[in-house]
Formats: C-alpha cells, structure tokens, sequence
C-alpha cells in the first residue's frame, strides 16, 4: 500500500482494515480525546527481529491544532524516536502531509522531502509513513524509520501503532 498520500486522505483515512491502513487524523483524536489513552509501537525488521516502544500518554489533537502529537512516559527496547530532546522531537508537532507542509524546517516541505507523511519538526527521528524500501538503502532518511533502533538508512518490514485506554 502506498502510503506518500495528501492531507485529505490521512484525515479521513485509507486502506484495507484487514491489512494495511491509516485510521484516520480525525478518527484517532475522537477516540483519543477521552480518557487516558496509551500507545504501543511494534516494529520489525526484514531480518525477524522486533522491538517495541511504548508512550503511557497519547492523544492527537483536531483539525484546528493540525492534529498536533502529544505522547509522554516512553518504556520499550526501541529507543525513543518520538521524544528525542533537539530540533527533530516529534512531541508537540502538528501533522503534515505531502500538500499541507505543517513542519518547522524552513527549506523545504519534510513530508515531501522524506516521502512520508508524519508529525515532523525540523523533519524527523521516526517516519512510519516513509517509503517500503526493503531493509538497507542508500537514500537518506526516506524509508520506514525508527532512528533509535536502525537509523536512518534502514527500512523496516512492518510497522503497528496501537493505542488503548488505561486507568
């Protein structure tokens, strides 16, 4: 499934539910904004390795906020890609896409840039959205990323997002 869509698309969602999808922006902060929600992070690798890294807060906002990232209470074996402190955290971020550039980088549009929609700031440490490269690659930073586990030349086989409420 390709993933490198627009802004609408990852708003309302797109894919197959049984398969690959995107839930939608609009879908998740709705079910985010109640109660106390986690997110789980499950991600493996073309060698049958898998990692995980878990946020104990999560919730995106509206469509007013550009659907803005908020995670918080990492635990896990992959790093954290999400928090990392600089100018590539990804906590606080708003949403950007391909057509609506949301980053912080002023050059140019990281969406575009790195192939894949995702909560940028000056452009990323994970993008689960990147391009499927198959593994290593030589192009920068434009695969299916998680920086704290395979760099930025690595591009994972399978990636799951999940999130639940908790007391």
């Amino acid at each position: 499934m390709d993933f490198y869509q627009g802004w609408y698309e990852f708003e309302i969602g797109f894919g197959n539910l049984e398969t690959e999808f995107w839930l939608g922006n609009k879908y998740i902060h709705l079910l985010t904004s109640i109660g106390k929600k986690k997110l789980y992070i499950y991600l493996e690798d073309f060698e049958g390795n898998s990692t995980y890294a878990e946020y104990s807060d999560f919730s995106i906002g509206d469509a007013t906020t550009n659907y803005t990232l908020n995670v918080d209470g990492y635990n896990g074996t992959a790093g954290d890609s999400l928090m990392i402190a600089g100018d590539r955290n990804q906590n606080g971020m708003m949403f950007s896409t391909k057509d609506r550039d949301n980053d912080r980088y002023p050059d140019y549009d990281c969406a575009q840039k790195y192939k894949g929609a995702w909560w940028h700031n000056m452009c990323h440490w994970a993008n689960l959205n990147g391009a499927y490269l198959g593994g290593p690659h030589s192009s920068f930073a434009d695969g299916i990323e998680w920086f704290t586990w395979k760099g930025y030349r690595y591009s994972l086989k399978s990636t799951k997002m999940m999130f639940k409420g908790h007391l």
